[in-house]
């Protein structure tokens, strides 16, 4: 009787409260199992960690080298990335993680793929020569907050390609591509050729073509003629690499915070920057769906690969001429796909790469290989008909929940929408503290120069509109994200004007700026106009 009343004991139903849990739950319980009984791992990616559906969405950016991506980076931050260097050489060779920390700091990789908390366990195949080319960079900063990113070797060309790494740089690629969220694949407009090991590279991220955008960065050296040839040439050796007749978006412009060089084509440059900072600030608001999507194509890539593997088990001899047999079976693989493309009725897009295929088989044991279990396949067919639809629900709610969070902030992105340097964009409404302190202000020395200007500008009412103020200040050439930030430390009574000494403020972080050091994330005290300072005490 006991054992009849354990056998009618019904387990309660698992709660799902999130979308990563649903997913996490899915995986473990009706993909993992199969991708163990059929080899899976050994074919195509390794096993997924919690740590792979809980991590934030990652940026991978690949170029060949000297195409400006530690740059791109930086620009992003603004701020200097722990042990990174720039310059025309391929200077970046290694793989870096950069991610939030409280301090700065970088971890090497051998000590990283221990960290259970990182998503980077599963690199340990690829050997110490990776691991000794793989770090981490730690840092305080708001944009990491949100997103983390990946920095990649630049890509050989010319004679450096016959140099060996030591590791097998596509499928490390691959690894990540397989995993991040978006993939930034920045050209150089003066160094378009596609070496050999760039094809490789490019042909790693095939497969993830939705998750690719590709920059043409450093537009500024060229003219508007030039431009749309070099613009041209790109899109034609992209489609020869990608062999696919659809034409992949290119963004244009020049990543960094210096002064543009040729300013003909400032306001495309603006456009193109601000449909790619949108993207990547939807990264959070996006990552749940990109999990599932990523999920669903794992799926079907399993359920194809246990049919292949049950299909060359079945067909191979009990006793004599197996090897024989198995040579035959890896010559005739394209036929035996598209067999059970028909049997199965599988489309012809969820099959592996045939030639990567035949070159694995090669090395294992067909006899060891598993026939078709009906309830793992079964199991597989639910989980792709009707579990993942009941998630989608839950995922339209945490979209809606998403949709009021304003998405990455910090670094470059605040000053794409500050005061006049945004179509129709608001001012900011926040204060800073006010300091009670007197201190001289530093921009007094250079005072009158500058007073000299604002006035040639004919002010109102002793204050610049923002449009006058946003033609002069467009006249050093900085990019918009970087005067946007200038506008936003400068209009410090925040009323979408400018007076003398806020004017005088702005001319002095431009000068700043153009002198190649860095912004303040906040106005300190000895750069907050006097009057401001008084003004803000009274207030207080």
């Amino acid at each position: 009787m006991s054992r009849w009343g354990r056998k009618n004991v019904k387990k309660a139903p698992e709660v799902i409260r999130t979308v990563t849990e649903g997913l996490k739950s899915l995986y473990r319980k009706k993909l993992l199992p199969l991708e163990q009984y059929y080899g899976f791992h050994d074919f195509h990616s390794p096993s997924l960690e919690d740590a792979d559906f809980d991590n934030k969405p990652m940026l991978l950016v690949v170029g060949q080298y000297s195409t400006g991506k530690t740059t791109f980076i930086k620009y992003l931050l603004e701020q200097d990335i722990p042990g990174s260097r720039v310059g025309p050489e391929p200077t970046t060779d290694c793989f870096t993680a950069i991610m939030h920390g409280e301090v700065e700091s970088v971890i090497p990789g051998n000590a990283l793929i221990v960290d259970p908390n990182k998503p980077f366990r599963k690199l340990n195949p690829f050997g110490n020569t990776f691991l000794n080319r793989f770090q981490c960079s730690q840092m305080p900063n708001q944009v990491l907050e949100s997103i983390s990113i990946i920095d990649t070797p630049g890509i050989l060309s010319g004679a450096k390609q016959r140099v060996s790494r030591g590791y097998d740089f596509p499928a490390v690629l691959r690894w990540f591509a397989e995993r991040v969220d978006r993939i930034i694949l920045l050209f150089d407009a003066h160094k378009l050729e596609i070496s050999d090991e760039f094809s490789e590279a490019i042909g790693a991220l095939k497969g993830n073509e939705d998750k690719l955008r590709v920059v043409l960065n450093k537009a500024d050296m060229v003219g508007t003629q030039q431009l749309m040839r070099v613009y041209g040439a790109l899109m034609w050796s992209l489609g020869k690499v990608f062999g696919t007749p659809e034409v992949l978006r290119v963004y244009i412009g020049s990543f960094w915070s210096e002064p543009l060089m040729v300013t003909d084509n400032r306001k495309l440059f603006e456009l193109e920057e601000e449909d790619l900072f949108t993207d990547i600030q939807n990264l959070p608001r996006n990552a749940a769906l990109r999990k599932l999507n990523d999920l669903v194509k794992r799926a079907r890539l399993v359920r194809v690969h246990a049919h292949i593997i049950s299909y060359l088990k079945q067909e191979m001899p009990s006793v004599f001429r197996k090897d024989n047999k198995k040579k035959n079976l890896i010559y005739e693989l394209p036929v035996i796909f598209s067999k059970i493309q028909l049997q199965h009725n599988i489309s012809a897009g969820d099959f592996p790469d045939c030639k990567k295929m035949q070159e694995q088989l090669m090395v294992h044991d067909f006899t060891k290989f598993k026939t078709l279990k009906p309830n793992l396949m079964a199991a597989l067919d639910e989980l792709l008909s009707s579990d993942i639809a009941k998630l989608m629900p839950l995922l339209r709610q945490e979209e809606l929940e998403a949709g009021d969070q304003p998405g990455v902030q910090g670094g470059a992105f605040l000053g794409t929408r500050a005061g006049p340097f945004t179509e129709g964009g608001l001012f900011a409404e926040e204060n800073g503290e006010g300091c009670e302190e007197e201190e001289d202000w530093v921009v007094n020395k250079d005072k009158p120069k500058y007073d000299e200007i604002f006035y040639n500008l004919a002010p109102s009412e002793g204050k610049l509109s923002g449009t006058k103020a946003k033609d002069w200040m467009e006249s050093s050439r900085l990019p918009n994200s970087v005067l946007g930030r200038i506008w936003k430390l400068s209009d410090v009574d925040r009323d979408g004007m400018l007076d003398d000494e806020e004017f005088a403020l702005a001319s002095h972080l431009i000068e700043v700026k153009l002198e190649g050091h860095g912004l303040p994330p906040e106005l300190p005290t000895r750069l907050i106009p006097p009057s401001k300072r008084r003004q803000k005490g009274s207030d207080a």
